[in-house]
């Protein structure tokens, strides 16, 4: 198909596949980001070790990221079609959903707008965090190759209707959305309600171009896949 005015034709994309050995190692890198964030909120690594929760929110993060980096589900990708993207906008969705933990852990550090539910929700933040990590590792195993940070189109690109995909047109950005939703759930201040909004507005914005950029590739198929799934949710 031509390329529409806010698009550019594209290429392959090889990526240089790294040993189990690296990707694992990496992993543990970003979880000790993600450790080092929680330490700034909470005011030090003791801090975070003698928090209830947040030790076992970080095991969750470690078991997600060593998984994703040993299954390495996205593999070359043969791009015709990618749409322009704003950097700040992917800077953004990029930063925020890691920035959101903190936040709601520096909000509970102050005590700032303690949410309702207590204890029994705080927990309930580490089951949700999970499982939206296991649904985002989920929509990108069975997407493989067409997976893309990047509003791209792919060379052989099949229009995934089967699965996750059957209900949800974007489980991927749902599990996402369900792992920063779980974190401001784990320490239970609203502080992380505000990063949380941003966040579900900009994958929003992002689905509505994204789905524009679907409908012109897949057309009727895609118009009858639309009209008995959900974009975000199975309704």
């Amino acid at each position: 198909m031509s390329a529409a005015p806010d698009t550019i034709p594209s290429g392959r994309v090889t990526r240089r596949r790294r040993g189990p050995l690296l990707t694992l190692a990496l992993s543990l890198v970003v979880t000790a980001i993600d450790v080092s964030l929680l330490a700034l909120a909470l005011g030090s690594y003791s801090a975070v070790w003698s928090h209830p929760r947040a030790p076992a929110l970080i095991v969750v993060w470690a078991v997600a990221g060593a998984v994703l980096a040993l299954r390495r589900p996205v593999g070359d990708q043969d791009i015709i079609e990618l749409a322009r993207e704003s950097r700040w906008t992917l800077l953004a969705l990029a930063l925020v959903p890691v920035l959101t933990p903190g936040i709601a852990a520096l909000g509970e550090r102050l005590g700032l707008w303690p949410l309702p539910g207590g204890e029994p929700l705080r927990w309930a933040g580490l089951g949700v965090v999970a499982l939206g990590l296991t649904i985002r590792i989920m929509a990108m195993s069975q997407l493989g190759s067409r997976f893309s940070p990047l509003l791209a189109v792919q060379r052989e690109h099949v229009l995934e209707t089967s699965g996750l995909y059957r209900r949800i047109r974007h489980p991927g950005y749902l599990g996402s959305f369900l792992a920063a939703l779980g974190a401001v759930m784990t320490f239970g201040s609203g502080l992380g309600l505000a990063p949380l909004a941003l966040f579900g507005a900009l994958m929003a914005r992002r689905i509505r171009r994204e789905e524009t950029l679907l409908a012109a590739r897949f057309g009727e198929a895609w118009s009858a896949y639309r009209k008995h799934s959900g974009a975000f949710l199975p309704f």
